[in-house]
């Protein structure tokens, strides 16, 4: 596996606080915003000290151009972000910072993305991983939120179709729902954008969309957008299910020639923006999924592009685990935090009512 990896990822100061809205004079010790710099050092550092470091091939990223960007977002959009943190930063929203730096680290991140797309398109590997930041997937084609800059992924995906896949699919397992990715394909028919979520609905006007089942797409696009938004607490069993009975035979029935994951890890048992419970072991899993279902549909090619995990450590360890899946290889780690349960059954009724929102759509969902 190739991993790409751009030093100007680190240049996006987030500062502290909540949401980086600084220190509480009640707080003697403030948290670092949850998006932070640490958070990708210790993934990083999983990957090159840990059992993976002699299967993954560390690759240079790049910076991306207005140009490539404006492929999927607006040019007041790229205007506004490049303006806005060369006149010294602030709140683009009330969850997202930036610094005079984060211009050039979200140009690395959506450019270190489109490369990592680039090498899985020319058959320079089968799968390939982004380790980038500030996350996309939350990113609009007009604005940004929830952390988000520009879109990354949704970036890759509009890459590989002008070069000439017919078709793409994204799947989205960041506890969050990816409403940027799905508004930027919301009346598309070519590229399939699927979502599992806990059950957070809209935060705000810079988050209108609920990522609840019926938000199925609108016109050409009405059937290729795919929210599961789980209960809180859904665990292993919760993804898993809806992987093996709702995004793997839509993802077979679509029958993409690329397949796209956006990976975060904040749905994980010890996470302070997700309360999802997945351990290890259900990331693992999620990656072996991912690796069949890009094996069957697509050649083997797979994009992996890194999301949320804010919980500073134990999301580098889900991060090895979800690649080691990817590998078809053991950890050979314990997880030293899978203690929480994992309800069976929990997520029974998100899958029903994805089901039944695409029951027009998909005769493979029977």
């Amino acid at each position: 596996m190739h991993v790409y990896w751009h030093d100007d990822c680190l240049l996006h100061d987030t500062g502290t606080g909540v949401f980086g809205s600084g220190p509480s004079p009640l707080i003697a010790v403030p948290e670092l915003h949850p998006e932070n710099v640490e958070r990708v050092l210790n993934m990083r550092s999983a990957l090159e000290r840990g059992p993976l470091a002699g299967a993954v091939e560390w690759r240079p990223g790049r910076h991306a151009s207005e140009a490539e960007l404006a492929m999927i977002h607006h040019a007041e959009h790229i205007d506004r972000v490049r303006e806005f943190c060369a006149a010294g930063g602030g709140f683009l929203t009330a969850s997202t910072p930036v610094v005079p730096g984060s211009w050039q680290a979200a140009l690395a991140a959506a450019g270190t993305t489109l490369a990592a797309a680039e090498a899985v398109l020319a058959g320079e590997c089968a799968a390939a991983y982004a380790l980038v930041r500030p996350p996309g997937h939350h990113a609009q084609p007009d604005r940004p939120d929830g952390y988000c800059l520009f879109a990354n992924a949704a970036l890759a995906a509009e890459l590989a179709r002008r070069r000439g896949v017919e078709r793409v699919a994204i799947v989205d397992w960041d506890v969050h729902h990816g409403n940027g990715t799905q508004e930027c394909f919301y009346e598309r028919a070519d590229v399939l954008t699927v979502s599992l979520h806990m059950d957070h609905r809209s935060w705000g006007p810079d988050h209108p969309q609920s990522g609840l089942a019926d938000e199925v797409g609108r016109g050409a696009g009405a059937g290729f957008n795919v929210n599961l938004a789980f209960p809180m607490g859904v665990g292993d069993q919760g993804y898993l299910a809806a992987t093996d009975s709702i995004v793997g035979p839509l993802v077979r029935a679509f029958d993409p020639g690329l397949l796209i994951v956006t990976c975060g890890q904040d749905a994980s048992q010890y996470d302070p923006n997700g309360r999802q419970c997945v351990t290890m072991a259900g990331f693992h899993a999620l990656g072996g999924a991912a690796r069949l279902l890009a094996g069957e549909c697509c050649g083997g090619r797979l994009l992996l592009v890194q999301e949320g995990g804010y919980g500073r450590t134990y999301s580098g360890l889900c991060l090895l685990a979800t690649l080691a899946g990817v590998l078809g290889t053991p950890t050979g780690l314990e997880d030293p935090l899978a203690f929480l349960p994992d309800p069976p059954g929990l997520g029974d009724s998100a899958i029903a009512a994805t089901r039944s929102a695409l029951a027009g759509f998909w005769p493979a969902l029977g």
